[in-house]
């Protein structure tokens, strides 16, 4: 969608300088884009590429200057990127109308203006909101709640009485309200716990290609507004995930654990079940939090088991010396050997 350099400016709140009237159509990286795309600039080393650049105009940090360019002068540059693309953007079609061979329940509420692919499966007493988009082999199970303008990508699974919330995007593959894995052991084998909860996930959430989501067990599995699941990631039953917390690919949430609001984890990370992950803290790629543990508001963890980044870092320092200081204390072994030999 086409807009002006002023009218874009104006809505994401930053200023132009120079030509305001040209017009925008796209987002490009500098060396890919042409004149109506625009670019941005977050650090002086990068301002040679936007010069270089066919764009017209670029978004760039207050202190930074780009001869022979419309600006939009923004005071995070990226942010602004960000917002600007979402304007100038469409969105691909997942949908379009209701395809002939999409199986819809008689007692399922679609709105008129919602769209399902081919092959897509719609169970009884299911809701789909205005203008979502449900996309081929989609499987909607009975007595879900979809709300509106939801991007519903190809082959995702809800399970039976799934909620999810506005403008939810779900990546294609991803599985919603399967039973948890909750076992207890009697009788010489294991017993399967009830797995009778469900998922609920909030507005302006969005789900990565083949995630999966389990529902609760006796209690709700709670995906809060604004999250952002990456890839692959695995969120067990009964866990709770405050609002704008984002997760990295790979990473596995165990049951009843507790992330706050704003929390980041990175990839790979391994978090056992009751732990909870105070408001704004940070657990990079790759660690581990053991069964209970809590991590602080704020506090940045790192490692196996996860400990503060500052001690990760000094350990880690001393443990990639470990060769050297081995050889080190075998000489003095030797050393020390051949003196008491000779006493």
């Amino acid at each position: 969608m086409k807009h002006t350099a002023k009218d874009l400016a104006d809505k994401i709140d930053a200023v132009v300088e120079g030509d305001a009237s040209i017009e925008l159509a796209g987002v490009a990286a500098p060396e890919r884009a042409s004149s109506g795309d625009l670019i941005f600039v977050d650090a002086a080393k990068h301002t040679a590429r936007a010069r270089a650049s066919a764009a017209a105009c670029v978004i760039l940090p207050p202190g930074l200057s780009v001869t022979g360019k419309t600006i939009i002068r923004a005071k995070e540059a990226k942010v602004a990127f960000a917002k600007a693309a979402a304007l100038l953007r469409e969105a691909s079609i997942i949908a379009t109308g209701v395809h002939p061979t999409a199986v819809i329940a008689p007692l399922a509420k679609i709105a008129l203006n919602a769209s399902i692919g081919p092959y897509a499966v719609i169970g009884e007493d299911a809701h789909i909101g205005e203008c979502t988009q449900i996309g081929a082999h989609c499987v909607i199970g009975a007595g879900s709640w979809i709300g509106d303008y939801c991007r519903i990508h190809p082959r995702v699974t809800l399970y039976a009485n799934t909620r999810i919330g506005n403008r939810v995007e779900i990546h294609a593959g991803a599985v919603l309200g399967a039973d948890g894995f909750g076992y207890t052991f009697g009788d010489g084998r294991h017993w399967k716990f009830p797995q009778v909860g469900i998922v609920e996930v909030g507005d302006d959430v969005e789900i990565g290609a083949n995630a999966t989501i389990d529902r609760g067990s006796l209690e709700d599995t709670r995906i809060a507004e604004g999250v952002k699941l990456d890839n692959l990631v695995h969120v067990g039953h009964n866990v709770q995930i405050g609002a704008h917390t984002v997760i990295a690919a790979q990473t596995g949430i165990s049951g009843s654990s507790v992330l706050g609001h704003h929390v980041v984890v990175g990839g790979q990370v391994g978090i056992a079940d009751h732990c909870t992950l105070e408001d704004r803290s940070v657990a990079g790629a790759q660690a581990g939090i053991p069964t209970g543990k809590t991590i602080r508001s704020g506090q940045v963890v790192w490692g196996t088991p996860a400990r503060p980044l500052d001690r990760f870092k000094e350990q880690y320092v001393w443990f990639a010396r470990l060769p050297e200081l081995g050889a080190r204390i075998k000489k003095l072994e030797g050393q020390l050997e051949a003196k008491l030999g000779k006493s």
